[in-house]
């Protein structure tokens, strides 16, 4: 298996909400029969319906929320860019989980659910440099010691 990731998909419980969240966010994508798909650098983040998701993957949906585990994370350029996007988000209609703060590695970070429980970490980190187009290499921290 080549190590990369190409979709992200969130079972959503109403897609109108979640794209409308999305686009209040600033993502722009495209609804194909069903299903939303906003291009994220080099993959794809995908809504499409919980109740969907759960039948494509063979499995039983309790229809409860709650953390699974998992968490979405963007980093950011500035330690004002983690507030202005938690801002955007809790205007969409987010719910901060964390306020934004300073972080044990020296970076200031926060984190906020959508409209489906689904989690996001924002954080500026000073250890992991950005390119012009947003793209995150993992430093080698080997290098570090």
């Amino acid at each position: 298996m080549e190590q990369r990731i190409s979709l992200i998909t969130l079972g959503v419980s109403d897609l109108a909400r979640a794209t409308a969240f999305y686009q209040h966010l600033g993502w722009q994508g495209q609804e194909v029969e069903e299903t939303v798909f906003l291009q994220a650098g080099g993959l794809a983040l995908v809504l499409w319906g919980r109740d969907k998701l759960a039948a494509d993957a063979g499995i039983d949906d309790p229809g409860t929320d709650g953390f699974g585990g998992v968490t979405l994370a963007q980093n950011v350029r500035s330690r004002a860019e983690v507030d202005e996007v938690i801002a955007t988000a809790t205007e969409a209609g987010a719910t901060v989980t964390k306020p934004a703060g300073e972080t044990f590695y020296g970076g200031y970070a926060g984190y906020f659910a959508d409209p489906d429980g689904h989690l996001w970490e924002i954080s500026w980190n000073p250890g992991f440099t950005l390119a012009a187009d947003g793209t995150l290499t993992v430093p080698d921290f080997s290098a570090m010691d």
